[in-house]
């Protein structure tokens, strides 16, 4: 993405209508300094502002983002390229929701028995020993938590029976009996239960 090239098309469709950036930046609900930003090349203008932007100028937001009008050929190439970015960022989120989640697992379990041996080795009450399992348990089920939210929606299941694709509730996720790679989960489309393998999107 090349923000220069965004910034001067920004300009440019500004220029046409012969507005100035203060009466842009009235239209949209920004600072003419941010209009300014945006042409500079210095910051992309969000989600939200390019769907109005595209509005205001007629154009689509892949030829904001490509900083040009397109063509039917070149339009149809930039929208590919943009979907394969996409994909590519959401596999790497997944990735890194993975590695968290499996750092997550092992500090907590180790904090976990750290707690239990800590209170088994004290010479306390019983009642204070029966303090720390339980405590390390509550850390240990938290972390188990947190694995479950990074990790449920980081790919999707595939059914062995059917080949459907699917995320699945954060229930059946959490009830699901699994190995690392594979989980035990009711297929949407064939509604067979079966152990469905992760696959990073």
């Amino acid at each position: 993405m090349d923000m220069q090239k965004i910034g001067g098309f920004l300009a440019a469709l500004r220029k046409e209508r012969n507005w100035t950036q203060d009466a842009l930046g009235e239209q949209v609900g920004v600072t003419n300094k941010t209009v300014s930003r945006w042409e500079n090349g210095n910051y992309l203008p969000p989600v939200e502002i390019l769907q109005i932007l595209s509005k205001l100028y007629n154009v689509s937001i892949n030829e904001l983002l490509s900083g040009e009008r397109l063509n039917s050929e070149h339009y149809k190439a930039n929208a590919e390229d943009y979907i394969v970015t996409d994909l590519m960022k959401k596999s790497k989120d997944a990735k890194t929701h993975i590695t968290v989640a499996c750092l997550v697992a092992v500090m907590t379990i180790l904090a976990g028995l750290a707690v239990i041996l800590l209170g088994s080795l004290l010479s306390a009450p019983i009642w204070l020993r029966i303090c720390c399992i339980a405590f390390s348990l509550v850390i240990i089920g938290l972390g188990i938590g947190v694995c479950c939210v990074l990790t449920v929606d980081a790919g999707v299941y595939e059914c062995p029976e059917c080949g459907e694709k699917f995320i699945p509730s954060m229930k059946d996720f959490v009830f699901g009996a699994h190995t690392f790679t594979k989980r035990k989960l009711k297929c949407p489309q064939c509604g067979k239960k079966s152990f469905c393998k992760k696959k990073i999107r």
